[in-house]
């Protein structure tokens, strides 16, 4: 199914999952959907393996934490969610080289909680990970007193915008 994007959120720098200046990192995009999910989208990469063919099991759960976290910024800009814990299902080998979909969606907010989950979608359609997390709310301005945010969170326009996400399976 496809779903109207409604907004692209920023990225960062240096950050392992949105990065758009680490080499290694997976370089996420991220993007708010019309039915209240945020979808993000990268490109695995063969440094991202660790049984050949398939992505590190780490990597799964990086990009799972970042998006399920990140969803709580669809309602409220100025939170961030900062990992309480997180339960990890992996149940289909995620591939190199494609480009790979994770979907998530807070499921409970309280006024300093929220829980969400989440999924890697394959190619197929499959579900490949599935995951659920619990966070703190922060403030943005709380967790990055110590650096230059402006700097180092950042508008990055897609050269071809992205109007609708296409979620397999669905």
């Amino acid at each position: 199914m496809k779903y109207k994007v409604l907004k692209k959120q920023n990225s960062s720098k240096s950050c392992l999952v949105c990065g758009v200046e680490n080499d290694l990192g997976l370089k996420a995009r991220f993007y708010q959907l019309e039915n209240g999910e945020l979808a993000s989208i990268f490109n695995s990469k063969e440094f991202h393996q660790s049984y050949p063919g398939r992505v590190h099991g780490g990597i799964s759960a990086a990009i799972l934490d970042e998006t399920i976290g990140r969803a709580i910024s669809i309602s409220d800009e100025t939170i961030w969610g900062v990992t309480g814990s997180l339960e990890i299902r992996y149940k289909k080998p995620v591939p190199l080289d494609c480009e790979i979909i994770t979907v998530a969606r807070v499921t409970r907010d309280t006024r300093k909680l929220f829980e969400g989950t989440g999924e890697i979608i394959l190619p197929n359609g499959e579900i490949a990970v599935t995951a659920s997390a619990k966070y703190v709310k922060m403030p943005v301005a709380q967790i990055t007193d110590e650096c230059n945010m402006a700097e180092e969170w950042i508008d990055i326009p897609d050269d071809d915008p992205v109007q609708y996400i296409e979620i397999p399976g669905r």
